[in-house]
């Protein structure tokens, strides 16, 4: 829809004003001087100067100013976009600045934003690319050597094909890891809330890596007993997998003989809020605002060792988002780390 025309006939009249004040006390001086002074004609001329500036002033600022104006509405198809194209082109100079003072300014945090996320997709491109080329060289290394003749011999065949079957799991994890993150971010994945206690669900966790966590002779505990049942409104699977992901975490970069805690507290009046600690190696201040980031490592030898995707973090963090809810970390290098995130009580 063409945009409408707004009138502003301020410069007309300030302008208009200016003259008529200088003609009238010029003509009034030149009268006063070689003639008599005659004040109805000295008014008649006032007010006819006036109205005649006043309309050459104000239909010449329209033509000239509106001419351009209308241009640049009519060239800036990005304003299409915008609410410029939905109001009144003006051709008052204050408001014209404004406006495309604002959209300047729109447009350069829209440019800024567009910097960042194409920065983040080229890491996120070279965080894939290299992720996926680590266990795809690893196989496809154990398999050629073993078409190479290493076949014949029963103890190095049964080796390399072990290593080359955790190779492939590694792919695994990444792909179904990368398609979920994708299902969460934009909307498919959907949950299934229900109503369900957290500390039977911390309980099952705790004995579903119970193996994993006595290998480094590391202790899941709770803080305290918990006798009666503490009931949330989530999904139940997601969470599962949230707090699996947590404490396997916690026994990954926690120390020999540590200890690995869940704490469930009353946070407000309808919120919980669950937390995970360990005393393992801790995080450093610089990378605590980056761990959530896909494929981002804190310790890139360690982790690789553990296997995982590297997502785990990030797939906790878009499942709690999903969930309506806040997750938080705090840690000191040395000592340990807290992550802590918030649920609904059942009513």
């Amino acid at each position: 829809m063409q945009p409408k025309f707004k009138k502003s006939y301020k410069f007309a009249i300030n302008t208009s004003l200016y003259i008529t004040i200088y003609v009238t006390l010029f003509t009034s001086v030149f009268l006063y001087a070689f003639y008599s002074f005659n004040t109805k004609f000295i008014l008649l001329l006032a007010f006819s100067t006036y109205l005649f500036s006043f309309v050459v002033i104000q239909f010449s600022v329209e033509r000239f100013i509106y001419k351009r104006v209308k241009k640049i509405y009519d060239d800036l198809t990005l304003l299409e976009s915008t609410s410029m194209t939905k109001g009144t082109i003006t051709t008052d100079m204050k408001t014209l600045t404004e406006e495309i003072d604002k959209f300047a300014r729109d447009k350069k945090i829209e440019i800024e934003s567009l910097k960042v996320r194409e920065q983040y997709r080229k890491e996120f491109l070279g965080n894939v690319s290299h992720e996926l080329k680590t266990p795809l060289f690893t196989v496809q290394g154990y398999i050629l050597t073993l078409l190479d003749g290493a076949m014949e011999d029963k103890n190095l065949r049964d080796k390399y094909l072990e290593r080359a079957s955790k190779g492939v799991e590694r792919l695994g994890y990444i792909v179904k890891d990368l398609d979920m993150i994708t299902k969460l971010e934009v909307g498919d994945l959907s949950l299934n809330q229900e109503v369900f206690n957290i500390v039977e669900l911390v309980k099952s966790v705790f004995e579903m890596l119970e193996m994993k966590a006595s290998k480094k002779r590391i202790t899941l505990t709770f803080d305290a007993d918990y006798f009666t049942p503490i009931l949330v409104n989530a999904d139940k699977e997601r969470i599962q997998q949230v707090l699996a992901n947590l404490i396997v975490n916690s026994i990954k970069y926690g120390r020999e003989k540590g200890t690995t805690e869940v704490s469930i507290e009353n946070l407000i009046k309808n919120k919980v809020i669950v937390r995970v600690t360990d005393n393992g190696e801790g995080i450093e201040k610089k990378n605590l605002s980056r761990i959530f980031e896909r494929f981002y490592r804190v310790d890139k030898s360690g982790s690789r060792k553990e296997g995982g995707s590297g997502l785990g973090l990030s797939i906790v963090k878009h499942i709690i988002e999903a969930h309506q809810e806040k997750i938080y970390v705090e840690s000191e290098f040395g000592v340990g780390s807290e992550f802590s995130f918030t649920l609904e009580k059942a009513k």
